[in-house]
């Protein structure tokens, strides 16, 4: 009864584009540090927000976590990365399935959805967006 539990680390995440569909951004947060991604390509808000779900899986995977609880404000990429919901799109089908490999490097992976207001990782981008237009 010796062995080491490690307990599961929740990372926020989101992606968008602006004006929709444009160019996309993702950020992934983790113990309070946001990664941002920007000059992901061109594309609708649901792309932009696979892209962040991914983006997430690869801060996991680059922090060594095991056991994870993605959180993210996207309903419809969350109902279909768990198959509660079909995927529409050819892009989309291709993004699920990006994501069940990806995932299965885990022991342990959640999705959770919150709220836009309470996602932090939705906060962290709309932070940077707005610090980068002041500057």
């Amino acid at each position: 009864m010796n062995e080491k539990h490690e307990a599961s680390v929740k990372l926020w995440f989101d992606g968008g584009c602006r004006p929709n569909p444009g160019a996309m951004e993702t950020a992934v947060v983790l113990r309070g540090i946001a990664d941002i991604r920007r000059g992901l390509g061109h594309g609708g808000n649901e792309q932009a927000e696979w892209l962040a779900l991914l983006h997430a899986l690869e801060v996991a995977a680059a922090n060594g976590l095991r056991d994870i609880i993605l959180i993210g404000d996207s309903l419809s990429v969350i109902r279909q990365a768990t198959r509660k919901q079909s995927s529409r799109s050819a892009e989309a089908k291709e993004c699920r399935e990006r994501f069940k490999q990806s995932a299965a490097r885990f022991d342990r992976v959640r999705l959770r959805h919150t709220m836009r207001a309470h996602n932090l990782a939705g906060i962290a981008l709309e932070r940077a967006r707005w610090m980068q237009q002041g500057a």
